[in-house]
């Protein structure tokens, strides 16, 4: 099982690669973000993999990090979402936005991938917030058994409030996460709202 490629950039498509490793040349389907961050044709690089095995192929998938790797896993455990799916969500959000977007049950973020419809994004938001929870607002951290804490109280009063005032519930969650990260576990939702909207000015 493959895990990991380096060598040289050989080529690159559309949504594809060709890493060199000792003269033997790979194909690694990535996203587009991934094959962005690769250097010119030539240049050395790395590509974590992610090697699916059928009976009729073997396909090697390349992510520049890890967070996009385990992205890329829990995406294709929900029904319906194949391996190019999966790459072409990759290739519309990032893993913040990612994030975000399946926290903050913002099914419209998700359709702006290739081949992800609102049926689609709803079965994906639905099926994966279980698994990643919601972003640890006030630290950032994981919750003990290793799942990540939800927002409430003050936070998902001030997540409504911004959502209210007509700002996108993936912006407002942002919005809110980085207040909490600034004010710290007890601000109150006033503080919240206002250092909130202060982060969603231009």
């Amino acid at each position: 099982m493959i895990a990991k490629l380096t060598g040289l950039v050989d080529q690159t498509g559309a949504d594809w690669a060709i890493i060199d490793v000792g003269g033997v040349g790979y194909l690694v389907f990535a996203a587009s973000r991934t094959l962005a961050r690769l250097p010119p044709p030539g240049q050395p690089a790395s590509l974590l993999i992610e090697t699916h095995v059928r009976e009729d192929h073997i396909h090697l998938y390349g992510f520049a990090d890890a967070a996009s790797r385990d992205w890329f896993r829990l995406l294709i455990t929900v029904q319906g979402v194949g391996a190019r799916v999966a790459l072409a969500v990759q290739s519309a959000l990032d893993a913040d936005e990612l994030l975000r977007a399946v926290a903050s049950q913002d099914k419209a973020s998700l359709t702006r991938a290739s081949g992800v419809g609102p049926k689609l994004a709803g079965r994906i938001v639905a099926e994966l917030k279980d698994k990643v929870g919601a972003l640890s607002l006030a630290a950032g951290l994981p919750a003990p058994d290793g799942a990540i804490a939800a927002p409430a109280g003050p936070l998902a009063d001030a997540i409504s409030a911004l959502v209210n005032l007509g700002y996108r519930r993936a912006e407002a969650y942002g919005a809110v996460a980085e207040a909490a990260r600034r004010l710290g576990p007890e601000a109150g939702i006033d503080h919240l709202i206002r250092a909130g909207l202060k982060e969603l000015s231009p």
